[in-house]
């Protein structure tokens, strides 16, 4: 038997369970829930929804949502249930292979698609020894296809957003101008002055505004880590602690 964890996210506005060890959700489906912007009655898939980080934590922050993920792996899909019932939140969690999915979701479209993608490519990485892990990091399926396929679930004008290892931006962008427009990405560094890891890409279905590079989101204060304890700034501790979005409209 898989043993578990609870553990608190949102200043404890929300509780999780999660395997022990394997893939465990951090800061990066915060951040990704935080840049959603939905409103009170919206729908909204998640694909590769994991435990369920990052749908609950959106729905945390905005009330009144119709949650759906999709999650490949049945030991998550049904975690996410669970977390789900927990914390109060309408969600239907749907155990497929995101390539397949049943006609439920193929016949629906929804208002956001959000993702957290693998972040490494399973042809140039090696394999986790925890399966759970391996699948969430680097799994099978193609970044095309996730991009392609959450752009085919959304309603004309609907919202796309997700979070990825900046090494992966080219062919990240490069996917999405194929099925995507008003394409806004939010490169996210550590502290000022490193490069960034990560970033946040957001486009809506037959947009038309122009490419938009942000300036980057800063992790922590700080050139280093110099103290014991957190050192987030203000704005991302208002993000993890306290459940505020985060704007990509600016």
């Amino acid at each position: 038997m898989t043993e578990l964890t609870h553990d608190d996210f949102l200043g404890g506005k929300l509780s999780l369970l999660q395997p022990k060890t394997g893939y465990r959700a951090g800061v990066d489906p915060v951040l990704l829930a935080a840049a959603v912007p939905a409103e009170k009655g919206d729908t909204v898939l998640e694909l590769g929804c994991g435990a369920g980080a990052a749908s609950l934590c959106l729905s945390a922050r905005v009330e009144g949502l119709a949650l759906t993920g999709v999650e490949i792996q049945p030991l998550y899909a049904e975690l996410c249930r669970q977390n789900a019932v927990h914390n109060r939140a309408r969600m239907d969690v749907v155990e497929a292979d995101l390539t397949q999915l049943p006609a439920q979701i193929r016949n629906t479209s929804f208002d956001h698609v959000m993702m957290n993608p693998p972040y490494y490519d399973r042809t140039a990485s090696t394999r986790a020894n925890d399966q759970g892990r391996d699948t969430a990091l680097g799994g099978d399926t193609a970044l095309q296809d996730w991009i392609e396929v959450g752009a085919k679930r959304l309603r004309p004008k609907g919202y796309f957003t997700l979070i990825q290892r900046m090494d992966r931006l080219p062919e990240t962008l490069a996917s999405a101008d194929r099925v995507l427009g008003s394409i806004t990405v939010l490169p996210i560094q550590a502290r000022v002055g490193r490069p960034s890891g990560l970033f946040i890409l957001q486009a809506r279905k037959n947009g038309r505004a122009a490419f938009r590079m942000l300036a980057p989101l800063i992790l922590h204060c700080g050139d280093v880590h110099g103290t014991d304890g957190e050192s987030y700034t203000a704005q991302v501790s208002a993000i993890l602690r306290d459940g505020a979005d985060l704007s990509l409209d600016a």
